[in-house]
């Protein structure tokens, strides 16, 4: 199954801590997992490394986020969309379930 949410998408958290915010997906880890920059922030120790020459510290990164928790934002409505798939000029095209516009066209 492909995935329907692409790297730097705009996405809204639709449950948990964080329902409600936006970002934009960094990377995606599995077909389950994805990271959202700026959301879901963990702190991190990080151990020192004498031999690459690095101190010890307290880092604060991005934390995994399921998929089944976010949904594409559609910047027309302000709201949670669906996605869907047409072929345009024999190309698989990705589409808003809402208002039937292109995704990146908006």
């Amino acid at each position: 199954m492909s995935l329907k949410l692409n790297y730097n998408d705009k996405v809204i958290i639709i449950t948990g801590k964080y329902k409600g915010k936006i970002g934009f997906i960094s990377n995606i880890v599995s077909s389950k997992k994805v990271i959202v920059k700026g959301i879901n922030l963990v702190t991190k120790h990080q151990k020192p490394i004498p031999s690459q020459n690095k101190i010890g510290s307290i880092i604060k990164k991005e934390a995994c986020i399921d998929i089944s928790n976010i949904a594409i934002f559609n910047t027309l409505t302000n709201k949670a969309d669906k996605i869907i798939y047409k072929f345009k000029k024999g190309k698989k095209v990705r589409f808003f379930k809402s208002n039937g516009k292109e995704l990146g066209m908006n």
